[in-house]
């Protein structure tokens, strides 16, 4: 973990796309369409190739698929920085989420099922999953994560949320050392950036890339599959309208994609020099599912931060934050 921070500016891999199809409870996607479990490995293997060592996962993704496709591309390697989440229900059989599970005792059991899916003897990190959380239901979370640490099944815990209050009531424990949160050109999340510091905890920043927004790839005529996540109407996923780009985050990646490509950068790359530039102490998990799209990513380790003065002309262009009704994608 100190190595992480120690890091002028680091990159992981999200790996919720490679997880393929997942339901919810009333058979709604919640998944990314067209993943290709070999193509996934070479992916993973591309990211290491490049200099990415850090991997976030989640029982959720794929209902366990992910996590099981991480294990066979990493295999028992040590040079690697394993993330994983637990506090919702699957079901692998149906590749089913079917809601959240934060009673103790269903706790323990899906610390041991991400340990044997991963094939790993100790989880480097595990982040409580649900971005809200009941208040009387939080610190009995965090004790099973206690318990994991003084058994050896896990080295530290955290959260993966939006609320800078639940890192206010958590972030006084010893293990509790990382918060996962959603930030990008279009939402800037300036009072969790400033509590991660104030609090000298690791931040991992979801949706770095808007799912896929800020990939360059999509316009207001662009349409997302049907069997898409993007192509649902869940309550997070404001970023498409009917499986279209929101017309109104389109118009501000076009006022500011010249200043994002400043030096020779691709949008991609002009994106993440944005967070870069925004603080050394959160490191960027954007989502890949080709050795293309990792090559792509793997390089804005080698532009780096995009300047001061460029950043500042960025956030005036785009002005008020693009806020997702308090839920941001997972």
């Amino acid at each position: 973990m100190n190595n992480l921070l120690n890091n002028e500016h680091a990159l992981g891999l999200g790996c919720w796309p490679i997880g393929g199809e997942m339901y919810d409870s009333d058979g709604n996607q919640l998944g990314y369409s067209r993943s290709d479990d070999k193509q996934s490995i070479k992916t993973i293997h591309a990211a290491l190739a490049n200099g990415i060592s850090v991997f976030d996962t989640a029982a959720a993704y794929g209902a366990g698929h992910s996590e099981r496709l991480l294990a066979r591309a990493l295999g028992k390697r040590d040079d690697v920085f394993v993330i994983t989440k637990i506090g919702l229900k699957i079901d692998e059989a149906t590749k089913s989420i079917t809601g959240e599970a934060l009673d103790p005792a269903s706790l323990v059991a899906q610390i041991d099922g991400c340990l044997s899916r991963l094939g790993r003897d100790t989880i480097d990190l595990l982040l409580l999953h649900p971005n809200e959380v009941p208040s009387e239901q939080i610190h009995s979370a965090f004790d099973v994560m206690d318990a994991a640490c003084q058994q050896g099944k896990i080295k530290s815990y955290g959260w993966s949320t939006d609320f800078v209050s639940n890192v206010e009531a958590a972030s006084g424990r010893e293990r509790f050392r990382a918060v996962e949160y959603a930030a990008h050109v279009l939402m800037d999340a300036p009072d969790m950036r400033a509590k991660i510091l104030d609090k000298s905890l690791l931040g991992l920043i979801r949706s770095p890339l808007a799912m896929g927004l800020l990939s360059g790839k999509y316009d207001a005529n662009s349409t997302m599959p049907s069997d898409d996540i993007r192509s649902t109407e869940q309550s997070w996923t404001n970023y498409y309208i009917d499986g279209r780009p929101n017309p109104q985050l389109i118009e501000r990646i076009e006022i500011t994609k010249e200043l994002l490509r400043t030096g020779g950068r691709t949008l991609v790359q002009g994106a993440l020099g944005w967070l870069f530039a925004k603080s050394s102490a959160s490191i960027p998990i954007p989502g890949a599912r080709t050795v293309e799209q990792v090559e792509g990513l793997a390089a804005a380790l080698k532009f780096g931060a995009l300047p001061g003065g460029v950043v500042a002309e960025i956030d005036a262009l785009v002005g008020k934050q693009f806020v997702s009704d308090g839920q941001s994608p997972r």
